[in-house]
Formats: structure tokens, C-alpha cells, sequence
């Protein structure tokens, strides 16, 4: 065969050849590409067919927290003081949102977004997880809903979302006792489970609503809705875990009591407590001016706040709590029984008052409010006219480290533990306390002043009332406390709570009782407050206090009071009936011309709203709860 004829067929060969190696290496690539296909599959469907599907599963169906209702807060008598109400807010889901700082500025076209609303919302934007649902805008009103619901396709990530707000019907009267929720915030968030406050928006910041926060939140609970790719709601699941309300808490508080105790007041600035000696219950607890705790709940605005925060009364402090006032003249019954228990003086001994009382070896004198002094008194008249120099005298013997640690019985510089956050625990002065505090000696001068509620004291309204509510049960102690009863469901009966003793009885002698309850029956007989007790149907025993108040600012002794004749701060203590308290009563006023004059009228009208009604308001309560019984619980 010629050489041009076998060269086309080697080519021909070689092309097959060719042609075959390369069909071969595609179907091997072919093959390994299917192969890796399948593993790849069989990866996706079978290892991570679980994980996969519950992802599938997420996108489809919604997991919903469901918050639970707030366990409402009754009076003693099952008076309505916190309630919850049908509310709608606006909630922003940041991870369905592309443009945040746009979605807000065309979404405060529609609905009003104030600058506090968008800078709490980028607060808790910061704290959560892209994935939740943050609130935006609270208690939305019906024409924003409206408006919201028209444009709603232009916002995705944002929705109306129900939910209970609280609400406190008797507004300022519970400012202080009952306190306040507010909106869940960035420092709230550090010491609450956000499990457990899931779908929830509002804590207890201050009051019962703080204090009692476990009892009241209750249980979250969860449900699953159906949802399109936009994530809005198709339809909810049976698979549903219902929510647990919180607790219904039942206050020793009594409305009528509160509503007499601020009218007493007339405005005036200053704080008054009313205690059952008998177990603790504080009956009445006010501070002036108050404040309408309604403007918290949803947020208040920076305006508003400034505002109670800058007015001059301080209608944000609380003076039951954390008012600091000097006790004055309220401390010589308790001075007095001190000297008894030590037996450093009896009932008869008599001091002579000439006006004046000096140390010995000093020439400085202590001064009486009498000028020329009362002449010889015993301890019955030292306590009804308030002879300064009984207790000067006294208070020397004594010695300041007796002193302090007779008077710490009381309950004296240290916090009473009351079921509230917050309180003060004063100052009783001591030798430790003034090293402590200034690294200096305790003076007798010191100790003198400080046997007639002067120097270094500070006490609350709420310590004193203590110490006379356990001086009034004849030296027995009781936890003073708000919470009287607690409600577990609708259904159920509200149970009351066990009575505290807050330690053994700090009165060892009767008869040393009897003697200082005479002479605080003899202040407001024939004393600096008499003529308080006509024409009440009891006993009452009781004690005037006036601590002076001033500022030196040039040669001459300045008021430092709203007017020059109320320059004092003014106090009275009292309990009745007085062989057998039912209830102890401390007013407070920092602005006053005595005791006597300001303080102790306020606490006769609290007394006679309370007494001799006591009784029969006793009955309605025990009433009231055989009713719950028999029902199955109280109606909300």
C-alpha cells in the first residue's frame, strides 16, 4: 500500500483513539460528579436530615412566647390598687428589617415616635438578639393602629402586638407604697432570665411591684403559629403551652386609712405611718407630695421626669423610707424606759429643771425649753413636759455606749425589714459609729444632746414607727411588713401570712412600761400635745417631738424653712388605746412650728379614721375572705 494511503488511516485510528480516551475521561467525571452528588445527598437527607428539617420547620412555623398577666395588688379589704389592662404597642423584629435607620424615619410619618422611644429601642436592640421581637412604641392608640394597618405591607419586621399594661386606678395615694412597673431596659436585662420575661415588656421598679416581682410576673408560657415567607401569621398550632398569671397579692394597707392620712396633711410636705402593734401590718404609709406612678408604666418621657426630678418637694423620695429626720423630744420615752431597764433611776426619783443643766467641770449650758426651767420633776412629768434636763442628766449616767446599745433595741440604726427595697438605716449615735464616720472620741456633750433626739441622730419615719409600735406591745417586736395575703389562681382562696416576730421582748420589767406609758398619757392630757384626747372614745398615748433647724450663714441665726415661723422639723408619735395598742401612729412634718402644734392634729384624724371603726372593718375583712372561700376566689 502506498505511504499517502496508510496515512490517513493511521490518522483515522489515532482520532478513534483519541476520541475513546475522552469519552472515557467524561464518563469518569461524570461518574465522580454523580458520586459526589449522591454523598452529597445522602449528607443533606440523612446526617443532617433532623437539623434541616427543624430549620424547614422554623421557617414555617413561629414559636410565640405568651406572657403572662400580672397578679393583681388588693388593699385589705380587696380595694383595687393595681390593675392590667388590654393595651397594643408596636414591636420591631431587627433581622427581617434591611434599613433600620429608614424603616424608622417613615414609620414616624404614620405613628408618633418621640426621641425617647427610638433611643430606648436602640438600647434593647443592643441587649437582644436580632431574632426578637423589640418593643418600639407602647399603648398604641386606635387611630395609629389604623394607620399602621393600612400601611403595613410597606413595613416588614414591624407588627401590633396585644399585651396587658398596668394600670394604678388610685394613682398618688400608692405612688410610693405600691410603686410602679416600667419598661424592661438594658440594666434590667442583666439580672432578669430572658426566658422568663420572654414576650414580656414591663418589671416592677419600684414598691410591691419590685419587691414582690417573682410572686407577681409569673410563668411565661409558648404557642406555634403558622407563617408565610413574610413571616406573618397564617394560623396558630394546637401544640400550646398556656402562660401562669402571677399571684394576687392582698396588702395590710387600707384605702380609707390612706385616703384620711393625705387629706390630714393639706399638702404639706412630710411623711406619716400607721402600724398594728399587734403584728406588724402597716395600715397607713404615706410621703407628701406624691406623684401619679401612671406616667412610668409605658415609658415617661425625658420632660416629665426632669420635671418631678427638679420640683423642690422631692415628690419622688420617699420619706417613710429614706426620709432622714432628727428624732428631737419622740426619743426621751425611750430614753426614759432606758434609764428604768438599768436601773439607774425609778418612776419617783426626781431632777431639779432650773432652765439650765451643765456638765460637770463645764461652763457650756444645755438649755431647757422652759426658760427659768419646771422645778422638780419625775419621770411622768419629765415625759408630758418634755424637761430637757431629765434626759440630759439621764443620757450622762447612761454613758454613750449604754445609751446606743439600749436604743438599738428599738430598732435604731438599722433597717427594719420591710418588704420593701430601699430603706434607710439612720444613724443611732455610738462611739463606733462616730470613729467609723469621723475617726474622733465620742464627746459627753454628745451624749447629752443626744438623750433629747439631737446631735448626730437621723432617723425614718418608718424606724420610729417601729419602735413605737414595739413600745406600744409592751417591748414586742414585730417585722413591720405591707404584704397580708397571697392568691395562687382565680380559684383559689387568698392565704394569709404568718405573723414575724422580729426578736424576744426588749422590755425585762412591766412595771417600767406601765411608768412610761403614764407619762405619754399625761403629754396629751395635761402635756405639751394636751387636749388631744377630748372627745375620743380612747386612751391615747403619745409624744411630741421639735428639732430645730438652721443655718448659719451670717452673724445672725437663719431659718433655713420655708417661713420663719415654721423653722423647725415637727413630729408626734402615738398609740391607742393606750393599755392595749391597736394601732401606733408617727407623723413627720419638715416644716413646723412644734409637734404640738402641726404634727399631732394630722395624727388625731388619723387615729379617728381608723378608730373606734377598727373593729367592725376588722369584721368585713374576715367577711370578705369566707366570700373568696365560698366562691372560689376573688373576682378580678
Amino acid at each position: 500500500m502506498p505511504d499517502n494511503a496508510r496515512k490517513p488511516l493511521q490518522e483515522a485510528r489515532h482520532e478513534v483513539g483519541l476520541f475513546q480516551r475522552r469519552v472515557l475521561a467524561g464518563f469518569v467525571f461524570i461518574f465522580l460528579c454523580l458520586a459526589a452528588l449522591s454523598v452529597r445527598f445522602a449528607f443533606l437527607q440523612v446526617d443532617r436530615h433532623d437539623e434541616f428539617s427543624a430549620r424547614s420547620e422554623a421557617n414555617r412555623v413561629l414559636t410565640r412566647p405568651l406572657a403572662p398577666a400580672r397578679g393583681l395588688i388588693y388593699d385589705r379589704n380587696g380595694v383595687l390598687l393595681a390593675e392590667n389592662l388590654a393595651a397594643f404597642r408596636l414591636e420591631v423584629t431587627p433581622e427581617q428589617v434591611k434599613d433600620l435607620p429608614d424603616m424608622l424615619a417613615r414609620l414616624g410619618e404614620i405613628v408618633s415616635l418621640s426621641d425617647d422611644d427610638i433611643a430606648r429601642f436602640n438600647v434593647l436592640r443592643k441587649a437582644k438578639h436580632p431574632y426578637e421581637g423589640i418593643p418600639l412604641r407602647l399603648k398604641l392608640s386606635e387611630e395609629e393602629i389604623a394607620k399602621f394597618s393600612v400601611n403595613r405591607w410597606a413595613f416588614p419586621g414591624v407588627e401590633v402586638v396585644p399585651y396587658l399594661t398596668r394600670s394604678y386606678p388610685l394613682g398618688e395615694k400608692f405612688a410610693h407604697t405600691v410603686g410602679y412597673v416600667g419598661r424592661i431596659d438594658a440594666d434590667d436585662l442583666t439580672r432578669l432570665d430572658r426566658g422568663d420575661y420572654a414576650g414580656t415588656t414591663q418589671v416592677g421598679k419600684t414598691g410591691i411591684e419590685r419587691y414582690y416581682e417573682d410572686r407577681l410576673h409569673g410563668q411565661v408560657g409558648y404557642e406555634k403559629v403558622e407563617v408565610n415567607a413574610d413571616h406573618r401569621p397564617l394560623h396558630v398550632l394546637p401544640d400550646r403551652v398556656a402562660p401562669k398569671p402571677g399571684e394576687n397579692l392582698y396588702l395590710t394597707i387600707d384605702v380609707g386609712l390612706q385616703e384620711a392620712t393625705m387629706a390630714a396633711f393639706g399638702g404639706r410636705p412630710g411623711a406619716a405611718i400607721a402600724i398594728d402593734p399587734r403584728s406588724g401590718e402597716i395600715l397607713a404609709m404615706v410621703s407628701m407630695p406624691s406623684f401619679d406612678p401612671n406616667l412610668f408604666v409605658n415609658g415617661i418621657s425625658g420632660a416629665d421626669y426632669s420635671t418631678l426630678l427638679n420640683m423642690p418637694d422631692k415628690p419622688l423620695l420617699d420619706r417613710v423610707l429614706r426620709g432622714g429626720y432628727m428624732p428631737g423630744s419622740t426619743i426621751k420615752p425611750f430614753v426614759a424606759l432606758g434609764g428604768l431597764e438599768l436601773h439607774l433611776r425609778k418612776p419617783e426619783d426626781t431632777v431639779l429643771s432650773t432652765g439650765e443643766f451643765f456638765i460637770p467641770g463645764q461652763t457650756r449650758a444645755y438649755r431647757d425649753d422652759q426658760r427659768w426651767g419646771a422645778g422638780r420633776v419625775d419621770l411622768t412629768q419629765a415625759i408630758a413636759q418634755s424637761v430637757n434636763t431629765y434626759f440630759y442628766s439621764l443620757a450622762l449616767e447612761m454613758g454613750i455606749d449604754r445609751f446606743s446599745e439600749f436604743m438599738s433595741r428599738f430598732g435604731f440604726g438599722e433597717r427594719t425589714g420591710i418588704d420593701l427595697k430601699g430603706e434607710s438605716s439612720g444613724v443611732l449615735p455610738s462611739r463606733e459609729w462616730k470613729r467609723a464616720r469621723y475617726s474622733q472620741a465620742f464627746y459627753p456633750g454628745e451624749t447629752v444632746i443626744a438623750g433629747i433626739g439631737q446631735g448626730y441622730w437621723v432617723v425614718t419615719p418608718l424606724q420610729l414607727a417601729h419602735a413605737v409600735a414595739t413600745l406600744a406591745d409592751r417591748g414586742e417586736p414585730h417585722v413591720p411588713h405591707l404584704l397580708r395575703a397571697v392568691q395562687s389562681g382565680i380559684e383559689s382562696r387568698p392565704q394569709s401570712l404568718p405573723i414575724q416576730s422580729s426578736g424576744p421582748n426588749v422590755i425585762r420589767h412591766r412595771g417600767n412600761w406601765l411608768a412610761v406609758q403614764q407619762g405619754m398619757i399625761e403629754v396629751v392630757r395635761k402635756g405639751t400635745a394636751h387636749g388631744l384626747n377630748d372627745d375620743f372614745p380612747y386612751v391615747i398615748a403619745g409624744k411630741t417631738g421639735t428639732a430645730e433647724r438652721y443655718s448659719r450663714t451670717t452673724e445672725e441665726w437663719t431659718s433655713i424653712s420655708a417661713s420663719p415661723i415654721e423653722r423647725h422639723q415637727v413630729l408626734f408619735e402615738a398609740f391607742t388605746p393606750a393599755d392595749d395598742a391597736r394601732i401606733a401612729v408617727v407623723v413627720a412634718l419638715e416644716a413646723g412650728r412644734s409637734g404640738a402644734s402641726d404634727a399631732a392634729p394630722i395624727a388625731r384624724k388619723i387615729l379617728e379614721a381608723w378608730l373606734p371603726g377598727d373593729q367592725e372593718r376588722q369584721g368585713i375583712v374576715d367577711a370578705h375572705m369566707k366570700v373568696a372561700d365560698a366562691a372560689g376566689g376573688v373576682q378580678r
